[in-house]
């Protein structure tokens, strides 16, 4: 059994790519420090390391059992999970150990002894079957997440040992524990009366490196140093969080110096960053391809239904010019569905290089003329028209969409292109009315497993358009195989299968790889991208 209700979540995330994106400054003191904070510094006489940081919208109410207004970044700050994704694998953390039973059903967990809250109190198995319990009381909410839905109970062993029965195997239950929510942690003393906390938490307690000290509403959030952290401990003093809507506005305050660092996705333009490299006065860096962004074409078209139409529109296109020319370098052209960096997507595909003449000559053996004086195709009365749909607040796909449009129209397709709002986008999507439009995949810890998801599940904008393929039923019994299976290697060789297919198919057409900028002050040292996209950047971040 699948996930059969992600479709709301996986749909947006898809789309606002910009929600896991961030700007950070940092300071030896902080300049606009709060009077509360200027007293205590100079009683302390002494400087504090402060990162000023800011964010789009507030960070919100910090439950970790919930999804909007609160922002992934700084849940992660204060809320920790059982296991930790890093560089492609999955980690100890709350629990240093664990057992999966041969069936694949049965996650014992032997939780790390001596960890705190930030309020003292100890994080036991019993901790952990509370919170679990809480988002399962509550389990509508979080069906998006394969795991919840084959959870059958969970158990405290003892003190030390924590256990969760499936209904049946779910490969990428580790890996759904590893995502920044809802499978994470708060303290009795934060649960509401009635242990209820989808109305809300008395108080963010968690285990994490961060503490919630200071908090406006839509001003800014405090965060400083756990003392009970069990880990390694933050290297600064304070992370401030300002809420500052407007890109331009962070790229002004990061060349005055009140910022010292900008990171994230879709946070500044390519433009802006360009230029800040360009100058020669600060670090930049590009992370790995955190996610993959792709075009989606609808076989249940009658016009893409032919494999020589959609391989047509594949070769017809400069994607690295196109991919340069829109991203400035900062996206590289991609020829995988998904980042090879990914478990089980480390594969190699026949990469599609631009050949106009052998794009015309598959539309001319489609039985698709273009007629003397005219510019568009033809076939039994019909003409060669598509419409690419996509989120009008995206300047990137716009820009992509627009270039589509016109080297398109060079081999007689005539591509009409619709900006959308955001709502009216996803509705489309779930209906399955659109001819193409633009998905990009999660990313870590959510793939490869939520992409199989969406290929085999409908309403998530994906299968839907793949039915018309005959080897669609073939795809679906290797999906849900491959998810159930206890065997590494056959999991790995159905996956590859799986993503080789659709590849071949050009059902679902790479264009690049999107990454993580960080751009930053030569006082900003030891800085390093998470693993998992949606995680804060301050592990281990230090000033000179």
């Amino acid at each position: 059994m699948l996930a059969t209700k992600r479709k709301n979540l996986l749909l947006s995330m898809s789309l606002v790519v910009a929600l896991s994106a961030s700007i950070i400054g940092c300071s030896t003191q902080n300049p606009e420090a709060t009077p509360s904070e200027a007293a205590e510094n100079a009683k302390a006489g002494s400087q504090e390391k402060t990162i000023t940081m800011s964010w789009p919208r507030d960070v919100g109410p910090m439950n970790p059992h919930l999804y909007n207004p609160s922002q992934l970044f700084a849940q992660s700050m204060i809320y920790e999970p059982l296991v930790t994704y890093k560089d492609g694998k999955i980690e100890p953390h709350l629990a240093e150990d664990w057992t999966i039973s041969p069936d694949g059903k049965e996650y014992t967990f032997k939780i790390r002894s001596n960890v705190k809250f930030s309020d003292g109190s100890a994080f036991t198995a019993a901790s952990a079957k509370k919170n679990l319990d809480a988002v399962m009381k509550n389990m509508k909410l979080h069906t998006w997440l394969g795991v919840i839905n084959v959870l059958e109970k969970t158990e405290v062993v003892d003190d030390s040992t924590f256990k969760m029965t499936l209904k049946e195997p779910y490969y990428s239950t580790l890996y759904d524990l590893a995502v920044v929510r809802p499978v994470r942690f708060l303290a009795e003393a934060g649960f509401p009366d009635d242990g209820d906390t989808s109305k809300g938490v008395k108080s963010p307690i968690g285990t994490g490196p961060w503490v919630l000290s200071e908090y406006k509403k839509d001003e800014y959030a405090a965060f400083t140093p756990n003392p009970n952290y069990w880990g390694d401990k933050p290297k600064i003093d304070k992370v401030i969080v300002k809420v500052v809507p407007d890109a331009e506005t962070r790229v002004l305050a990061f060349e005055k110096g009140d910022l010292d660092l900008i990171f994230g996705e879709g946070v500044i333009s390519f433009d802006a960053y360009k230029q800040l490299e360009q100058s020669g006065k600060y670090v930049t860096k590009l992370s790995e391809p955190v996610g993959t962004r792709n075009l989606v074409l609808n076989t249940m078209n009658e016009r893409l239904t032919d494999l020589r139409v959609r391989q047509a529109l594949h070769l017809s296109f400069n994607k690295k010019a196109m991919v340069e020319g829109v991203t400035m370098g900062l996206e590289e052209k991609a020829d995988n569905i998904l980042p090879k960096n990914l478990p089980y997507s480390n594969i190699d595909v026949n990469s599609v290089e631009y050949n106009v003449e052998k794009a015309k000559a598959l539309l001319e053996e489609a039985g698709w003329k273009l007629p003397a004086g005219k510019t568009v195709r033809e076939k039994d009365g019909k003409t060669l028209e598509l419409e690419l749909i996509y989120d009008k607040a995206d300047l990137t796909q716009k820009a992509m969409a627009e270039t589509l449009q016109a080297e398109w129209s060079a081999i007689g397709v005539q591509l009409k292109i619709t900006g959308v709002e955001l709502t009216v986008y996803i509705q489309r999507r779930k209906a399955n009315e659109f001819d193409m439009n633009f998905y990009s995949n999660f990313g870590a810890p959510y793939d490869p497993h939520s992409f199989m998801t969406a290929v085999v599940q409908k309403g998530y904008g994906v299968s839907d358009t793949l039915v018309a393929l005959p080897m669609k039923a073939e795809i679906d019994q290797k999906v849900n195989e491959g998810m159930k299976t206890t065997d590494e290697k056959k999991r790995t060789e159905l996956f590859k299968s799986v993503l080789t297919t659709l590849q071949e198919q050009s059902s679902i057409i790479p264009i690049s790889y999107i990454k993580k900028i960080a751009v930053y002050q030569k006082d900003v040292s030891t800085f390093h991208f998470p693993s998992n996209r949606d995680e804060h950047p301050f592990y281990g971040i230090e000033t000179k």
